[in-house]
């Protein structure tokens, strides 16, 4: 108990440090999806200057249904000023060619739209929630987030204790999976277009409806293959028939279960091994 007692400690100790860190901004725009990490920064934010932070949530044809009502969610139990903006990365050739550097182009898109609105209202920065698990994955949107001067609260704190913090404000967020942008489900090369999008979106809700919270549905054009997480792999399995049924009512000819677990990163990690040997 008493263990339990200094790591929160711990936690009060340095939400206090990092929204004081915040409040030296003097007024914030935060990049808000509503996932933890934004979560925690936006409730910091609040924390540190209350009417003078902003939390604001990009809408697209690449965000994943449910995702806006779960941000909204968040902000009002934080108390945040919280507002939307369209975004239109898929105007953006980089983005549509999907390459490995797509997130460069969503992110300079999100990154241009918050700057124009932070502008107009008079805020002084721009935050994100990328942390420090995030430096050792491939994460071109983070050259983006450099170029536009955007500052990274959490970039020294690992995702664990990202999370203790979203405890700590008990946020709603707090143990969400981790939700990319649709566009994550496409292999690099392949063209991205709203009715793909659409169609991930589709097959990713009609199983998400069966229990699965951790899943991800790759785009293979005509084939669907799904991933779930390693808990939850053999119940998926079980229920393969309704499953395959469901994602090729998305609009698959064909669908599979993948028999190797869903791991955030794979695809990441299988094309940075060259480079990282270099």
């Amino acid at each position: 108990m008493a263990g339990g007692d200094s790591r929160a400690g711990d936690v009060a100790a340095l939400a206090d440090s990092l929204a004081a860190r915040i409040a030296a901004l003097d007024s914030v725009v935060v990049a808000f999806s509503g996932g933890v990490d934004s979560s925690v920064v936006a409730a910091l934010a609040y924390k540190a200057l209350g009417g003078h932070a902003l939390a604001i949530t990009a809408i697209s044809p690449a965000v994943a249904t449910g995702e806006l009502d779960g941000a909204k969610r968040v902000a009002a139990h934080i108390g945040i000023a919280h507002e939307t903006i369209a975004t239109d990365e898929l105007a953006r050739e980089g983005y549509r060619a999907n390459g490995r550097d797509r997130c460069y182009f969503c992110k300079t898109e999100l990154y241009d739209r918050l700057a124009q609105v932070a502008a107009e209202k008079g805020f002084a920065a721009l935050l994100s929630g990328a942390n420090q698990d995030d430096q050792g994955d491939w994460r071109p949107g983070l050259r983006a987030a450099a170029e536009h001067g955007v500052v990274h609260p959490l970039q020294d704190t690992e995702k664990r204790t990202v999370r203790e913090l979203a405890r700590h404000f008990g946020l709603p967020s707090a143990e969400k999976p981790a939700t990319p942008c649709l566009a994550s489900r496409i292999p690099y090369g392949t063209h991205v277009d709203p009715r793909t999008l659409h169609q991930i979106d589709e097959a990713e809700r009609a199983v998400k409806a069966l229990g699965f919270p951790v899943l991800r549905v790759r785009h293979h054009g005509i084939l669907g293959r799904l991933e779930v997480a390693e808990e939850d792999l053999q119940r998926a399995l079980q229920d393969e028939d309704e499953i395959v049924a469901r994602i090729k009512a998305a609009g698959y000819d064909h669908a599979v279960i993948d028999r190797e677990p869903f791991r955030s990163g794979r695809l990441n990690a299988a094309r940075a091994r060259p480079a990282a040997s270099r």
